[in-house]
């Protein structure tokens, strides 16, 4: 392993470097070692190793939602379900865990 001599200053967040170094602590990875395997990362994809774009669909914001938008999205949902468009739960955290290799 090629000898690390170089610094890197970032400014963080504090509550993103906390919630960030949890998940490497529990993982046994120090901030530096995954620094160091994110710039890797961004040598090998020639860029950053991750899309970096505005979602094209968001999911929906109960909180800013009127009475009758809520409803009319309850609508759409129950809709859906009448019409068979649905998966088993199991297929969903399926799904899920294979998406977010959890």
């Amino acid at each position: 392993m090629a000898m690390k001599s170089a610094n890197l200053y970032a400014r963080i967040e504090p509550d993103v470097k906390e919630q960030a170094e949890k998940i490497l602590a529990t993982l046994g990875i120090p901030a530096s070692n995954a620094i160091n395997m994110f710039y890797k990362q961004i040598i090998l994809n020639r860029g950053l190793p991750f899309e970096v774009k505005i979602p094209a669909n968001r999911p929906a914001d109960i909180s800013k939602m009127s009475a009758e938008t809520l409803d009319t999205e309850l609508e759409k949902g129950y809709a859906d379900m009448q019409a068979g468009n649905t998966k088993p739960a199991t297929q969903v955290f399926a799904d899920i865990r294979r998406d977010y290799n959890i």
